[in-house]
């Protein structure tokens, strides 16, 4: 779990790549979920929450340019 202290640290660009590769994680949760191959289901949703506080954080320090 990455934690909103370690995101706030990193540049735009950096976040943007923290976003890219916590999607293709998440992507690949979901298609181990539909082989019925996921054993615990709440990495989903630990990973979506993950994705949307990267999301917030890349977001706000775009608008503080």
């Amino acid at each position: 779990m990455t934690k909103s202290a370690e995101l706030r640290q990193k540049d735009v660009a950096g976040l943007e790549a923290e976003v890219k590769s916590l999607q293709k994680a998440h992507f690949g949760l979901r298609m181990q979920k539909a082989t019925q191959q996921l054993g615990n289901t709440s990495t989903l949703r630990s990973t979506r929450r993950d994705i949307a506080r990267a999301k917030t954080i890349l977001a706000e320090k775009q608008a503080a340019k």
